[in-house]
């Protein structure tokens, strides 16, 4: 099998969450543990960093990954989804894993992983493993793909864990509230191992701290270090940070969550240099302001084009994400605002649809997958929310669409989910 080839018998031969929805969700440890017992463990052989939350973990991961990278350290870097390529999943120093190497996998080891029929995040997270074994890394960014205790990635030991934040995502299988939730991501802290919480209050930091106690593990909130002490938005819609060590810290991520990250991320560089992990203080500001060179990441509030019309997407997509999206629209100053909107159908639709602004004209669409709602059915439920726009079967189309009827002062927004923004990306650039 050739490249192509061999990715589309992953798609088509494993369940993918991405794609179906609940149906590839495979509950407990008992694949990975499999996986990792015939691929020799090959997490032990790197430290690892394990990155959970509901929103922000992808950001959070690549920038701990550029700052890590420019201190000289050989870094993994394994994520989902992926946006255009499968290889955007698995990363070294900010290249993507070859195809070769893909294909290569595939061949050698299907006829044994099929006996124990993995599913396909299960069988890439465990390629990346090998992946970043082959590379010698000396670091990997582990990011969770969903919840934590009964996650695939939750075989690991790190020497740091950190868990961004708890919103109501992904409720069949984590619990409908937050404290549910926080349990479940509480399951990625391990004993006497390091704890970061982005964002905590109330009964969800009791969940952690409570966890963490259980375990002897020490725990670190992000809020409490008071690091952002204040942040301005620039021009080109990165922040300038003012923290408590790092003068005129300039973010290359827009997006009002990049602030809580910014904070996140800097008790984390703490945290690792007492594990021994040490950076420098130019990797921290050329981390923070090159990320998406250094790592490829995209999606986060990602300027496509500045002008005639100012193109922006975000990949934010629950409603956590959709709330700091949503404010960030009011202030973006537009003649017309124009949001392009597709979701998947297992989303809490109707929370998020109340969250956006009335006063934009939508193009509801759909992706080009199995779970996307349909534009019809997305369309009536933004009716009733005071959203109106038109109806467009393709992304391309609703995207074409909304360029074309802009003025030079108008925004255009891509998002709502994942797979629009992927679809999106392909199209622009």
């Amino acid at each position: 099998m050739n490249y192509q080839e061999t990715v589309q018998y992953l798609y088509n031969q494993l369940p993918v969450y991405q794609h179906v929805g609940g149906s590839a969700y495979k509950e407990g440890l008992d694949n990975s543990l499999a996986l990792d017992k015939y691929f020799g463990h090959p997490h032990r052989k790197y430290k690892t960093v394990h990155i959970a939350g509901t929103n922000g973990k992808g950001s959070t991961s690549h920038l701990l990954a550029a700052i890590l990278q420019q201190s000289g350290y050989k870094v993994g870097l394994y994520t989902s989804p992926h946006l255009v390529d499968f290889r955007e999943r698995i990363r070294v120093n900010g290249e993507k894993i070859s195809e070769q190497y893909v294909i290569d996998f595939v061949a050698r080891h299907k006829d044994h992983y099929e006996s124990i029929h993995p599913s396909f995040f299960e069988l890439t997270m465990m390629m990346a493993f090998c992946y970043f074994a082959d590379e010698e890394v000396d670091i990997a960014m582990i990011e969770v793909g969903l919840g934590g205790r009964l996650d695939s990635t939750n075989i690991i030991t790190p020497i740091v864990s950190v868990i961004t934040n708890i919103s109501l995502d992904h409720t069949q299988f984590l619990g409908d509230t937050l404290p549910k939730i926080a349990a479940e991501k509480a399951g990625i802290i391990k004993p006497y191992i390091p704890v970061i919480i982005g964002e905590a209050e109330g009964e969800v930091r009791r969940v952690f701290e409570e966890k963490a106690a259980s375990v002897d593990a020490p725990i670190i909130f992000a809020e409490d270090q008071n690091r952002i002490l204040a942040a301005d938005k620039l021009d080109s819609g990165a922040w300038l940070f003012q923290t408590d060590t790092f003068p005129n810290l300039k973010g290359e991520l827009g997006g009002l969550p990049q602030i809580k990250n910014a904070a996140t991320v800097l008790c984390a560089i703490d945290v690792l240099r007492k594990q021994g992990i040490h950076t420098t203080i130019q990797s921290v500001y050329s981390g923070f302001g090159l990320v998406t060179e250094i790592t490829g990441l995209m999606g986060r509030w990602q300027i496509i084009k500045q002008f005639d019309p100012k193109i922006i997407c975000d990949t934010g997509h629950n409603v956590g994400g959709i709330k700091y999206v949503a404010e960030q629209l009011q202030s973006e100053p537009c003649d017309n605002l124009r949001i392009v909107i597709g979701m998947v159908n297992d989303k809490d639709i109707n929370h998020v649809l109340e969250l956006l602004p009335k006063s934009a004209v939508y193009y509801f669409t759909k992706a080009n997958i199995a779970r996307a709602l349909d534009e019809e059915e997305l369309a009536k439920l933004g009716e009733n929310h005071g959203l109106s726009g038109s109806r467009h079967h393709t992304v391309q189309d609703a995207v074409n669409t909304a360029i074309a009827d802009s003025d030079k002062q108008d925004v255009v927004f891509i998002g709502g989910s994942n797979f629009v923004v992927a679809e999106a990306l392909e199209l622009l650039l």
